[in-house]
């Protein structure tokens, strides 16, 4: 009589949601290298020194000045761009086979999306810390209260960009997907009201577009939600823009990440 023996188990990753340690110490590793961080740093600190003694001729903010806003700004921009550039190498994973690898391993899916995207909010620390000194040392003037909130939502509020990265990575060959975050962030910075303080149909407009919420919500207790022409910003459309568009790339990222794995 044949025995039947139950093929032995998957191995599981040792940590919390299938998140290898190994392998999150590989990933930062691998995004630290010279060429990105210098792109990460420059980029927006070029950017807020060329912009923030661009104050508009008419309005006021509640508590702080107009280097303040552009400081804030800046951040939101560094570390989405930051983040986007980091999730968008998986393009190089992809084109390499490894996703197939990867779904075969014990790391599981859902780890190796949230790896990604924590490895690549970490890396969207860098850009927020030099923008933030360089609006200390050049008369960005603000309530303690808003250096601490408007920095720390400017980095978590890259986890959004980070699942665009990703979505972007997965559905683009890497030699074209290189160019896609620089032109897409800056359009998306733009509409987003991070470099020219918008009003009337534009402010409307930019309501929908995502790095709105983020910039929004970074700037809150600076302006209390008040554009320089007086008009008003929700708290709660800030809030809701952020969860929407996070869900949506993240949406879209899952689905890129199972055809690429085979995983339908």
């Amino acid at each position: 009589m044949t025995t039947l023996t139950a093929p032995p188990a998957r191995p599981r990753a040792s940590s919390f949601s299938g998140v290898n340690p190994t392998f999150v110490r590989y990933e930062l590793a691998r995004r630290f290298n010279r060429q990105t961080t210098i792109f990460t740093l420059l980029l927006p600190a070029v950017l807020y020194l060329a912009l923030f003694r661009t104050a508009p001729a008419h309005g006021t903010l509640p508590h702080g000045n107009f280097a303040a806003w552009m400081m804030i700004g800046l951040a939101v921009y560094g570390a989405a761009m930051a983040a986007t550039s980091s999730a968008a190498t998986i393009s190089v994973e992809k084109s390499a086979g490894w996703m197939r690898t990867i779904a075969l391993s014990p790391l599981a899916p859902p780890g190796y999306l949230l790896v990604k995207v924590l490895c690549s909010v970490v890396m969207a620390a860098v850009p927020v810390a030099i923008v933030g000194v360089l609006g200390f040392v050049t008369g960005a003037h603000a309530d303690a209260e808003v250096w601490v909130t408007s920095l720390v939502v400017a980095w978590l509020g890259a986890a959004v960009f980070a699942a665009l990265g990703i979505s972007l990575g997965l559905a683009l060959k890497p030699d074209v997907v290189m160019h896609m975050p620089g032109l897409t962030m800056t359009a998306l910075a733009f509409l987003g009201n991070l470099f020219i303080p918008l009003s009337g149909t534009m402010l409307e407009i930019s309501r929908y577009t995502p790095m709105y919420g983020v910039s929004t919500l970074a700037r809150y207790a600076l302006t209390d939600g008040y554009s320089f022409s007086g008009e008003h910003s929700s708290l709660a459309g800030a809030v809701f823009n952020i969860v929407a568009w996070f869900a949506g790339f993240g949406f879209m990222a899952v689905r890129r990440f199972a055809k690429s794995t085979g995983r339908q």
